[in-house]
């Protein structure tokens, strides 16, 4: 186990320049098995943008 007693927060420390920093790569599933999404032709790429998130609501239960 984890001694968190003397951990500290060194996100106050840290301090990025936009010339630092560096684009997040972003994968996808495809077909049972995982990809990014730069590999994507231009076509894929503008499916894998009109995706949506689906919601599934919980069913009301009966008395």
């Amino acid at each position: 186990m984890n001694d968190m007693t003397q951990t500290r927060l060194i996100a106050d420390e840290i301090v990025l320049r936009d010339e630092e920093r560096q684009p997040c790569e972003i994968w996808t599933r495809v077909m049972g098995y995982h990809r990014p999404v730069s590999s994507f032709n231009i076509g894929k790429k503008g499916e894998f943008h009109e995706r949506r998130f689906f919601v599934e609501w919980r069913a009301p239960i009966a008395d």
